[in-house]
């Protein structure tokens, strides 16, 4: 991180609850990814955004636009 770049924002929405994979159902971080996130890079925080946002889309919690779920 350069001296003027700001921290990544953590994804957490205050909803922190582990389904059966051990990801949670809020933010869709695993635990070693929770636990992790103060000591990641910025580098290595988008790395883990892009995967919460693929759980998500996998999960079905967020559909691409033009695109149906079954796609």
């Amino acid at each position: 991180m350069t001296p003027t770049e700001r921290p990544v924002a953590s994804p957490c929405v205050s909803i922190c609850a582990l389904d059966e994979a051990d990801i949670c159902t809020g933010c869709q971080r695993t635990v070693e990814e929770i636990t992790r996130w103060s000591r990641m890079t910025n580098e290595e925080r988008r790395v883990v955004l892009g995967l919460c946002h693929e759980r998500a889309k996998a999960s079905g919690l967020v559909w691409m636009i033009g695109k149906t779920p079954s796609q």
